[in-house]
């Protein structure tokens, strides 16, 4: 995620990069727009579990925490917090190096969870999934992949929403694996499917931060599936991704069941 406007050091909160371990791959992250976990969420004692809607699309192949996540690299965290429902997802790209092995995605993960959860003293990685090159998707954010887990991937938009990271920085010019677009589409058509929301359609969302592109408490109408760069100044999730953006929807529809 790259800077978009500079901010005061007050107004900060996660919109700073973090350099994590850079010593051993090099690993980047960027974390402008992406908020503090314990802001802006409500507070749920019981999760919404989904019900049955008229456009489902299957749940793909999801690797669960536990392969990223070990006792040495886990901290101590409050119970997840959760939404009524997900209504929408960001799209997002983590300004990490591109040229990684498919099998060191649960090493990148485990560093970004690193980097957010100690430097930065959140209670979780803010990213609801991620996704690396080889199209793999990997539970992010605890709580449950098929609940409404209110994430930490937007500033003003984290609730109703999903966030879904790709792996890697997708600037222009940079390719982008179809297999990586491939699996975004499959897990928005799940995800949204769960509230039967189109993946090609706008949906109202409110502000809960002003570092949003949208004052605290405005009604926005958004993407369905928006990249980072819809609701928070930023180039996230990179020019070459954001363009492979509407095929990804389309893409979505269609495993929805839905004509054109």
């Amino acid at each position: 995620m790259r800077r978009g406007v500079r901010l005061p050091r007050a107004a900060r909160v996660g919109a700073a990069c973090f350099i994590g371990l850079a010593g051993v791959l090099g690993l980047v992250l960027c974390v402008d727009g992406v908020q503090h976990a314990n802001a802006e969420r409500p507070v749920r004692s019981a999760p919404a579990r989904p019900v049955p809607t008229a456009h489902p699309a299957p749940r793909p192949r999801i690797v669960p925490r536990s392969v990223w996540l070990d006792d040495l690299a886990r901290h101590a965290q409050p119970p997840p917090r959760y939404d009524d429902k997900v209504v929408a997802v960001f799209v997002h790209h983590t300004d990490s190096p591109n040229g990684y092995s498919c099998a060191d995605a649960p090493r990148i993960i485990r560093y970004l969870y690193a980097g957010q959860t100690g430097a930065r003293r959140w209670d979780d990685i803010g990213y609801n999934f991620l996704v690396d090159r080889c199209g793999t998707i990997y539970e992010g954010r605890a709580g449950g992949v098929d609940r409404p887990v209110t994430g930490a991937h937007t500033q003003g938009f984290n609730h109703r929403t999903a966030g879904i990271a790709a792996l890697g920085t997708f600037t222009a010019g940079v390719p982008v694996p179809k297999a990586m677009t491939d699996a975004i589409a499959a897990l928005a058509a799940w995800k949204l499917g769960l509230a039967d929301v189109d993946p090609r359609s706008r949906v109202r969302l409110t502000s809960s931060n002003s570092l949003s592109r949208y004052k605290v408490g405005t009604t926005a109408t958004l993407p369905a599936l928006a990249g980072h760069n819809d609701g928070y100044m930023t180039s996230c999730p990179g020019a070459a991704l954001t363009a492979r953006l509407p095929e990804i929807r389309d893409l979505a529809a269609r495993l929805q069941g839905r004509t054109p």
